[in-house]
């Protein structure tokens, strides 16, 4: 079965049908309601494609988003990745990726740098400045994240004396008595890893503890759409960075319902045997792989002997 697809914000659109023969054919590709870029990484793009436009030699500290596949599309523009602000000279544009940076980064890249682009996703900024404000209170701030992962480290940055990181709350019993804290998040993680861990965060504490749950509506949306999706199908692929975590996260969320799940960076990674006797199989994306990568998944499912596709309209 052959068919062409026609792409829009988050959803496929099918239009013709034909014949055509495959190991697994009459199988069902359904794709989640809400996969793919989110708005902070589609804006990080196109802040760099619109300083490519203007002639601005572009680079980016650190890779702009999780996605090595867009990070070459983008090196054939022109856009180089630097790894510390030293690298960057005055006749070139700096850009700060959607995982944000620290005061300090941010400084150095202006004394250094012609321009300085801040691509930040607005929902890290805003947990930037949660931080800060408790900071500046005096007041303790529980972040649950990765501690290795950029956005932890940049949004650790706004209250360096006032921060701790803990993955989920198995770390809380590490934690040292706080004072009047706030507890935020990483913006991709998952919601019950937050609020069990925050509900922990009031053990260490004989103040009021303050929640403030960050994730990313995006994140939220994706996670809730993969849970949902994942019930009615045989297998499911999530297409994305094995070092993304928010396509990791989706990955675990798909495996709650359905074991056959795949995390896949492209359509190489798929292996056939993978769908031996599924008549349905699921697809998402993490936030940060762009659409033409999704399409040629699709494309590789159809090649496999896929005859339908349809967008499940799930939340």
């Amino acid at each position: 079965m052959i068919w062409n697809l026609e792409f829009h914000a988050g959803f496929v659109k099918l239009k013709t049908v034909s014949a055509g023969p495959a190991n697994t054919m009459g199988m069902k590709v359904l794709l989640a309601d809400e996969y793919g870029f989110c708005f902070g990484v589609e804006r990080a793009v196109e802040m760099v494609e619109e300083s490519v436009q203007k002639g601005e030699t572009v680079r980016t500290l650190g890779p702009l988003i999780h996605n090595e596949q867009e990070m070459k599309r983008l090196a054939t523009e022109g856009v180089a990745t630097i790894s510390e602000p030293v690298q960057i000279t005055r006749d070139e544009t700096a850009v700060i990726r959607a995982h944000g940076v620290t005061p300090e980064v941010q400084k150095a890249l202006e004394e250094q740098a012609g321009k300085v682009v801040d691509a930040t996703c607005p929902f890290v900024t805003r947990v930037q400045r949660l931080a800060s404000r408790a900071a500046a209170q005096d007041r303790h701030v529980v972040i649950v994240g990765s501690a290795d992962h950029p956005e932890m480290i940049g949004v650790k940055g706004y209250a360096p004396d006032h921060a701790f990181i803990i993955k989920d709350e198995t770390e809380v019993a590490s934690l040292p008595r706080l004072r009047n804290p706030m507890v935020v998040s990483q913006t991709t993680i998952k919601a019950k890893t937050f609020f069990d861990t925050a509900e922990a965060v009031k053990t260490k504490t004989d103040d009021e503890v303050e929640v403030i749950n960050t994730i990313c509506s995006a994140t939220r949306d994706r996670q809730d759409a993969a849970r949902a999706l994942s019930g009615m199908v045989d297998a499911f692929y999530i297409i994305g960075a094995t070092h993304s975590s928010n396509s990791v996260k989706l990955h675990a969320v798909c495996k709650e319902n359905c074991e056959r799940s795949f995390l896949i960076e492209t359509e190489d990674d798929i292996n056939p045997d993978d769908l031996a006797g599924v008549k349905t199989v699921g697809v998402t994306a993490g936030a940060s792989t762009p659409e033409w990568l999704i399409k040629r998944v699709v494309e590789r499912l159809k090649s496999l002997g896929a005859d339908e596709e349809k967008n499940m309209g799930l939340k």
